[in-house]
């Protein structure tokens, strides 16, 4: 594998380290623990004596910059070492955009103070931006990988249906995210103690929108499912190759093992702990489920004896 291969896919690997330092922040309700500054944490570009609460907030701004860093040089080398209008540039030039994203709403979440105990309409709508950027940053941080490690353009002619099956089940897993980044939003600001006190307070006609937005994560995520299986049938039959089944099959497993922890996520009332793994599972679901999208829908491998390119690209 090519070293820029190998370090898109080590640039992604940290990023999903980022996200989940990220999840963590919300969870422990740390979010404002730099208070309402930006980019400085409490005023300073170093907190002093900080409490545990500044030192997770702090500790996210900072894995932030190093993926910042890290897309950085994704860029200046893909630019390097691809001509033109190679798709590993598309891929980068994306993940270059996606980062700043992330950096202006965390930024925004913090200057408006839609942290911590901040219970408004507004957050969902910033938390439901942010889970969208996040989750397309991750795919071109993929993609990227993929397409320096050799993965072919995508062909997306003749493959109309094909292709607008597979885009409606993308669709599908980001309103799937956002209700699931929505209702562990209402776990962390509206905690409970018993499964009846959930029960009670979801179905209250007084409870506020983040609680009763909990009943329909799991039935989405049922529905999405099986959208998802009529997707995967639908690429095994236009692409039966290794590739393919491999991706089909850990695909499988991941929403099954990620249907399972819903339940038990909400059978042990939302532990930290298991909301980490659910927004891990989440994201390997998406990587893995944009690469089934990107083998299926790439240009057909070229014949044995056919004859070479003139301008054989890098790979």
């Amino acid at each position: 594998m090519p070293l820029y291969a190998r370090y898109a896919w080590g640039v992604l690997a940290f990023n999903l380290l980022v996200i989940l330092w990220g999840g963590f922040v919300r969870a422990s309700g740390s979010g404002a623990g730099c208070g309402s500054h930006w980019p400085l944490c409490n005023g300073e570009v170093v907190p002093r004596a900080p409490a545990v609460a500044t030192v997770i907030e702090f500790g996210h701004r900072v894995s932030s910059g190093v993926s910042l860093l890290l897309i950085a040089g994704l860029v200046v080398g893909a630019w390097r070492r691809y001509p033109r209008r190679h798709r590993v540039r598309l891929g980068a030039a994306l993940s270059g955009a996606f980062i700043l994203g992330e950096a202006l709403i965390g930024a925004g979440l913090v200057l408006l103070e839609h942290v911590a105990t901040d219970t408004s309409l507004a957050r969902g709508y910033w938390v439901s931006g942010h889970l969208v950027n996040t989750f397309l940053l991750v795919a071109s941080l993929a993609l990227t990988a993929w397409w320096a490690s050799g993965g072919p353009p995508p062909r997306l002619r003749g493959r109309g249906a094909l292709a607008a099956l597979l885009g409606a089940a993308l669709a599908a897993l980001l309103v799937l995210g956002v209700s699931g980044a929505i209702t562990a939003l209402g776990d962390t600001l509206f905690p409970v103690t018993t499964l009846a006190e959930g029960e009670a307070l979801t179905f209250s006609d007084s409870a506020h929108l983040f609680v009763r937005l909990r009943i329909w994560h799991p039935t989405l995520a049922v529905g999405v499912g099986v959208w998802l299986g009529v997707a995967v049938f639908s690429a095994l039959r236009a692409r039966p190759t290794p590739a393919v089944r491999r991706l089909v099959g850990g695909l499988a497993a991941l929403y099954a093992a990620q249907l399972g922890l819903g339940i038990l996520n909400v059978w042990l009332l939302a532990p930290l702990a298991i909301q980490m793994v659910h927004l891990l599972l989440s994201d390997l679901i998406w990587i893995a489920f944009v690469l089934l999208a990107a083998t299926v829908l790439a240009a057909a491998p070229r014949p044995v004896g056919a004859a070479p390119l003139r301008r054989p690209l890098p790979r």
